[in-house]
């Protein structure tokens, strides 16, 4: 059975997606975490989480969470306002606003990442750490979804996949330079939310081979907003519906990609 020491947690979409509401349950959710019997041996902890959804311009919904056992001699963060570390001590919770709290680096990508989209709560959060000696930091990532299907399989790479690579590219550059600036080289560790796809225009042509596309158009913009793919030698039997939000294989759906998921693995070359 596993025993860490150290313990660190990246959530994306903090609170949900009615961020009003839910405020409360997020704030439950952390006091019952701390007070759990499971942490009591964490003597040290500290939590991030941008709730701030009045600021569109910062907001980023991004929550990290992090648990230090008693075991742990020397435990410092990084202050990135006086550029030094600081001793971890006790629990801190930073709730709300978090823009002054300075032993986090919080960045919401610009807005010409994602031209597409009118507003989006992805990028990154950041802390450093000097645990016993060992210098590292850790990168909570939130990157941008496919927001169509219709769109993901016209091409590859896709449009969202462009939009993926430029962002984490961003951060890569960000850490680096950092390093730069700092005369030294710290080793970091990404983990969130990559929203990493396959590649969804090979798929669709491989399950498609033989058949025919029906493009249906929408009665209010006449764009198209479903495509129906038929045999036409099987009495044009429908073999894939692939809509906004929609991608249906209708004879195996479940058993085509949940059941036998490693067959796809080759489609996976890109973000």
């Amino acid at each position: 059975m596993l025993q860490p020491k150290f313990v660190a947690l990246h959530c994306q979409e903090v609170g949900g997606k009615t961020y009003e509401g839910s405020v409360k349950h997020v704030e439950d959710f952390v006091r019952m975490l701390m007070a759990s019997e499971e942490l009591k041996s964490f003597d040290r902890m500290r939590v991030y989480l941008d709730e701030d959804y009045t600021n569109s311009e910062r907001f980023t919904a991004l929550g990290n969470f992090y648990f230090i056992h008693e075991t742990i001699r020397t435990a410092q963060i990084w202050d990135f306002k006086t550029k030094a570390f600081l001793p971890c001590q006790g629990k801190e919770v930073h709730t709300g606003n978090i823009e002054e709290v300075s032993s986090k680096e919080k960045t919401k990508f610009p807005a010409e990442f994602f031209p597409e989209f009118k507003w989006s709560r992805k990028g990154y959060l950041r802390t450093r750490w000097n645990i016993n000696g060992t210098i590292f930091d850790l990168v909570n990532i939130h990157l941008l979804h496919d927001a169509s299907n219709l769109l993901a399989i016209e091409s590859f790479p896709s449009v969202y996949s462009d939009y993926r690579h430029r962002a984490l590219k961003h951060v890569l550059e960000r850490l680096k330079n950092d390093d730069e600036d700092w005369d030294i080289v710290v080793p970091f560790y990404i983990f969130g939310d990559f929203n990493f796809r396959v590649d969804t225009h090979s798929v669709v042509k491989r399950l498609t081979a033989k058949t025919v596309p029906l493009h249906i158009q929408s009665n209010k913009n006449g764009e198209v907003s479903k495509i129906i793919y038929t045999e036409q030698a099987n009495e044009n039997r429908v073999i894939l519906t692939v809509g906004k939000k929609e991608f249906n294989h209708h004879d195996q759906h479940d058993g085509l990609f949940y059941s036998n998921s490693g067959k796809w693995v080759s489609f996976w070359p890109y973000l």
